[in-house]
């Protein structure tokens, strides 16, 4: 069965850097775009970027733009998400998703993704 298994989430302070990564198995992994998402605390999960299958288009969301880089390795099945600068208001759980639609406005829809991580914690102090 397909698994994306997310790690790297920590404790961070303000102005710090993090990288998270998504390991994925039992899909062919270079088939598909993969995106990142997260959620805070009483908020819903929004779209923070995506990459696509080449790796040769990536999107992000304006909160996160010149901050955080999102790259992928096909060889290692695994996409990353390099997050620098971080603020108070990154503090949030963050998904990993694969989607196999062409690409397009949906891949900033969540409900457009065929498979989802557990997600992994991210909090940064003030």
């Amino acid at each position: 069965q397909v698994q994306l298994v997310e790690s790297g989430g920590g404790l961070v302070q303000a102005g710090g850097s993090l990288r998270v990564s998504c390991a994925a198995s039992g899909l062919t992994f270079s088939y598909y775009g993969m995106g990142w998402f997260r959620q805070a605390p009483g908020k819903e999960r929004e779209f923070v970027a995506t990459i696509t299958w080449s790796g040769g288009s990536t999107s992000y969301a304006d909160s996160v733009k010149g901050r955080f880089t999102i790259s992928r390795d096909n060889a290692k099945n695994t996409v990353y998400l390099q997050m620098n600068s971080l603020k108070p208001e990154d503090t949030a759980v963050y998904y990993c998703a694969a989607i196999s639609l062409p690409y397009g406005s949906s891949w900033y829809d969540e409900d457009s993704y065929d498979y989802w991580g557990q997600g992994t914690q991210v909090t940064v102090s003030s």
